[in-house]
């Protein structure tokens, strides 16, 4: 099983969900974490492939959604945790696709060095 690991201040927002949301989005991290992908993981437009995933949950009529990675072998890297608060459609907001942008071209860098996050 590959370790998990929340990239910036995802562990903090997602600690700030609802319980129902915490515990279905751990879930779908669980599978992830063993290899597979929960039935509500889907890949996230705008990355070429399956490697970056998003699981929504709604709850309350609000919706909320964590986005993480399965494209490196040691870890399944959460690199973003939000609450989707757009109006227009079911895009990901830019400033959150931003943030997801930012942190994964980060660990990639990482990644080339040879680092390992701790």
């Amino acid at each position: 099983m590959r370790d998990l690991i929340f990239l910036g201040d995802s562990l903090k927002r997602f600690r700030r969900l609802p319980q129902e949301v915490q515990d279905d989005i751990a879930f779908a991290l669980i599978r992830a974490q063993e290899g597979k992908r929960h039935d509500s993981a889907k890949p996230l437009k705008g990355f070429g492939g399956a490697s970056v995933l998003e699981v929504a949950e709604d709850h309350n009529k609000e919706t909320y959604r964590a986005v993480y990675t399965t494209k490196f072998e040691d870890a399944i890297y959460v690199l973003h945790v939000f609450q989707k608060k757009s109006k227009r459609g079911i895009e990901t907001p830019r400033n959150e696709m931003e943030i997801i942008i930012s942190r994964l071209k980060a660990l990639e860098k990482e990644q080339e060095s040879g680092r390992k996050r701790k």
